[in-house]
């Protein structure tokens, strides 16, 4: 893959150079050093993958993101010092179009040593995420007899979504009676932080997934580990590390499947803003057997891929701006 970096520190580039260098299928295209430059550099030299640092001069890797992904959009990673250290300004970025983060490899007495993998591995998972032209199929577990006594509001996200999460969940009110469970694209060790953000953001409970739960109102589940949430036959919740060929972890269209299959009460789906096509083929799959089903629109996205998916699909009922989905699911629950 083409890599373009952005990065003002010489020590950093140089540890990113090197660990790039260790894989033949990939080059490094271009060095920014400041927001602006790399925003030049992609309209000029669109690459594969932008490596996207934070605290830079002019402007920040926040904006440099925001604006890559309005003029010259493409798959960013954000490549900082800390991930832990500036974990709000990673959930910005993630909110605008990032689709993950990682700290940035360290050169220890001149050598690289393992500090490589980390970066290696989140490159290689974006790569297989951009290459993967069709989905895996979901897993279809047995039909169960599961009912829900709120109805199930079921939401996936990728790129920009944080953001667009944080929106919906903000407009829906305390007493709100559906269930949500929310699969955004999100590395597990960010999932919890995430929650938490999101929980400040609402007047709803948000908290991170965990097995056994069960969906209830007024409550929002976050998907929180890089294996797949699903709905078992009992209605509770548990996660499953197949399909393993799938680069979406965790997997909305798994997710959305498993409501299909086992969640015989009411639902919901609503797929926003991402990378990709993960949610388009379950989405269908809720609007065949009966569900209401919601897609983000194009003008409101900030990465209009898995949205598209899903109308190019009609596996939407409706497709409506960001600002617009929280009062249709108030007024869909209250129906």
């Amino acid at each position: 893959m083409n890599i373009g970096i952005v990065n003002d520190l010489p020590l950093a580039v140089e540890a990113m150079r090197r660990a790039i260098a260790l894989r033949p299928e990939h080059r490094v295209l271009w060095v920014a050093t400041d927001g602006g430059e790399a925003v030049d550099f992609c309209i000029a030299q669109p690459p594969d993958v932008v490596l996207m640092d934070l605290i830079m001069p002019k402007f920040d890797g926040v904006e440099a993101t925001r604006r890559i992904m309005a003029q010259a959009p493409c798959a960013i990673l954000v490549v900082t010092s800390s991930v832990g250290a500036n974990a709000w300004r990673v959930y910005e970025a993630m909110g605008v179009g990032a689709l993950d983060a990682v700290d940035t490899p360290t050169l220890a007495d001149n050598r690289l040593g393992d500090a490589s993998q980390p970066l290696l591995a989140k490159i290689d998972q974006i790569g297989r995420l951009l290459d993967k032209a069709t989905l895996a199929p979901a897993p279809r577990p047995s039909a169960g007899v599961a009912r829900g006594a709120a109805p199930l509001v079921a939401i996936g996200a990728s790129a920009g979504g944080p953001s667009a999460l944080a929106t919906v969940l903000r407009k829906l009110p305390a007493d709100f009676g559906g269930a949500i469970v929310m699969v955004q694209h999100v590395d597990k060790a960010f999932a919890e932080g995430m929650a938490q953000w999101l929980d400040g953001q609402t007047e709803l409970t948000v908290r991170v997934a965990v097995s056994g739960d069960t969906p209830k109102a007024g409550e929002a589940l976050l998907a929180a580990t890089n294996d797949h949430l699903y709905v078992t036959r009992s209605g509770s919740l548990d996660y499953t590390s197949e399909p393993a060929s799938t680069p979406y972890r965790p997997s909305v269209d798994v997710f959305f499947q498993s409501v299909v299959e086992h969640w015989h009460g009411d639902a919901i789906g609503v797929l926003l803003t991402g990378m990709g096509r993960d949610g388009a083929i379950g989405l269908k799959a809720m609007r065949a057997k009966g569900y209401r089903t919601i897609a983000q629109d194009e003008a409101s996205s900030a990465v209009y891929g898995m949205p598209k998916a899903a109308a190019a699909l009609d596996a939407a009922r409706r497709i409506l701006p960001l600002g617009s989905i929280a009062a249709e699911l108030v007024s869909n629950v209250k129906r």
